[in-house]
């Protein structure tokens, strides 16, 4: 939209924007000095060789620059090596200022440079930065120009541009006053409608939301801050897209990202969804659904699941990584949002085609064969399912597999939360020591199977030492304990059956451990790692958890609150799993 040349020339304006506006602040708020910025430069011969403690004086109102006489660095010199001045400068403000720099070389002179004047009433930051050479202060007034700022926001006597927004297509209309300046440096969507420095008026229109949260937008362009609400999220995402206010954008993306887990009385993760789907913003898609899939009980038994649209309720149950209690709570869920809803019928069948009947107990399909009225409208499409399902918990997988292409997610188990394929594990003070558990599992998921359990011992280890950061066998005693640190310790989980059985031929195991954790009130899962044997095979289990700290977010009421699911897989038989 804008050449190389328009960009350039924004770059330019920018340093004399600052400028312009802290002089209009200045004129229309305070008659008093605005402070002084401080640099060294140049090249001086007189400027002396050893260590000097510089007193800058105070100035008028007028003085731009000022450099030492040669009695006052004579003064100066005097009063060398008094450091602790430097503490009292930063506490002190008044007409004049005391600014310690104790070391001056050859090559730099005195002079000060002032660019804009301060109010006194302005609370002094000083920032000491130290090399070989020198050391200098820095006067940081940075919050304080966001103040006048704030205050030029609502200053209309000094504005030169007229902001109209209209509420839709009706008459409701509201006014800003703003500056033609900042507006076209933080927006080219701005800078293409002022283009011409005659106009002073703009009219603008937008939805009532977006009319409503407009004067945050504003305020953002002038102060670079902004504060969100949930349901505010989207309509100032809207806003910054609009306008090409690129950082606004971002960060609100990356609010969304780090709010799914809210607690709301509607929901909120489901309508993020849909928007990020329209914006094309693939990131938010992805983590909308990924939490959407961890936490699906819960979403299923919530009002935003009834919002939920054709795409997204298939391509969510595509997926094996949902946390449900059963797949039998997913038929229902998916019966009740179809009842709601009343999809087309292609998508009506689609979506219970995509039901992992085979997970269900053949007790538990003639009674949604026999009961449900979703299941007698479209049974002519999902009757081969069914007769499938039958057939597989008829006998084991391994002899299924002989007669029956077993190549497809069908018979994955997702991450049941039942007692029948897991255990929950809450681990009081988990920094503390090592601690273990067992539990039983049945061996498949064939019903043939069911009677069948398998036990299975699990072992936490708070401070585990990947091997390889483990000390050589060359070392020994001190110098063995000195080859790692505490801080290269991680917790781990290995979970082992108790005794090997011949019926496992052809199996194995893959465990899943979810961690949850809480946020407003509410549990949710934020982590799922998946391996065969020990954590350690993911490389980060819960590596950023902290658990040293009372404080750390994986912790409830000082628990880490854990679920190990064992999910059988027959990998010599199924090639490719989703």
């Amino acid at each position: 939209m804008f050449d190389s040349k328009s960009l350039s020339r924004r770059n330019c304006i920018l340093p004399f924007a600052t400028l312009i506006l802290l002089s209009a602040v200045a004129e229309g708020g305070s008659s008093g000095p605005l402070g002084r910025f401080t640099s060294q430069s140049e090249t001086s011969s007189t400027v002396p060789t050893q260590n000097s403690n510089i007193n800058v004086p105070a100035m008028s109102e007028d003085t731009t620059v000022w450099a030492p006489s040669p009695a006052e660095e004579e003064r100066n010199t005097r009063v060398a090596n008094n450091k602790k001045d430097y503490d009292d400068a930063g506490e002190s403000h008044g007409g004049s200022s005391s600014l310690t720099f104790p070391e001056v070389t050859p090559w730099n002179t005195l002079r000060r440079k002032v660019a804009v004047r301060r109010s006194l009433s302005l609370a002094r930051t000083l920032k000491m930065d130290l090399n070989d050479d020198n050391t200098f202060a820095m006067i940081n007034h940075s919050s304080s120009l966001i103040d006048h700022l704030q205050v030029l926001l609502y200053n209309s006597n000094s504005s030169d541009v007229t902001l109209k927004v209209y509420t839709g297509n009706s008459d409701e209309v509201k006014v800003f006053h703003a500056h033609h300046l900042l507006l076209i440096l933080q927006s080219d969507v701005f800078e293409e409608l002022l283009l011409n420095q005659s106009v002073t008026t703009l009219v603008l229109r937008e939805t009532a939301e977006c009319a409503a949260l407009f004067e945050k937008l504003l305020r953002y362009l002038y102060c670079g801050e902004i504060t969100i609400l949930l349901n505010q999220a989207v309509p100032l995402h809207r806003l910054a897209s609009k306008y090409h206010v690129d950082a606004l954008q971002q960060g609100i993306i990356e609010y969304m990202s780090q709010q799914l887990a809210r607690a709301s009385p509607r929901g909120h993760v489901v309508s993020w969804y849909h928007y990020s789907l329209r914006i094309g913003d693939e990131n938010l898609q992805e983590r909308c659904k990924q939490f959407l899939a961890w936490n699906m009980s819960t979403v299923i038994h919530s009002k935003e699941w009834q919002t939920t649209s054709d795409d997204l309720m298939i391509a969510l149950l595509q997926r094996s990584d949902l946390v449900v209690e059963n797949e039998l709570e997913i038929y229902y869920g998916v019966e009740e949002w179809i009842r709601r809803n009343q999809p087309d019928i292609m998508v009506a069948e689609t979506v219970l085609k995509s039901i992992r009947y085979t997970m269900i107990s053949p007790q538990q399909l003639f009674h949604i064969q026999k009961k449900s009225s979703i299941m007698n409208e479209h049974y002519s499409s999902i009757h081969n399912l069914f007769f499938l399902a039958f057939q597989f918990h008829s006998t084991t997988p391994p002899v299924f597999a002989k007669y029956f292409d077993v190549n497809c997610s069908l018979f994955i188990p997702r991450n049941y939360l039942s007692s029948s394929w897991g255990s929950q594990w809450v681990i009081n003070n988990p920094a503390r020591d090592d601690r273990s558990t067992s539990f039983q599992t049945q061996l498949a998921p064939s019903n043939y199977d069911a009677s069948k359990k398998v036990t299975w011992n699990a072992l936490f280890s708070p401070r585990w030492l990947p091997v390889s950061v483990r000390p050589s066998y060359a070392y020994s005693g001190y110098r063995a304990a000195q080859a790692f640190s505490p801080e290269d310790s991680r917790p781990r989980i290995i979970i082992t059956p108790s005794t090997n059985s011949v019926s496992f031929a052809g199996i194995n195991f893959q465990k899943t451990i979810l961690v949850r954790v809480k946020q407003d009130g509410r549990s949710y899962v934020k982590h799922i790692y998946d391996f065969h044997q020990s954590t350690e095979e993911t490389g980060d289990f819960l590596l950023q958890a902290d658990l040293q700290k009372p404080s750390s977010e994986y912790l409830i009421d000082k628990s880490l609150h854990l679920h190990i699911i064992i999910k059988p897989i027959y990998q010599s038989l199924i090639k490719a799993i989703k």
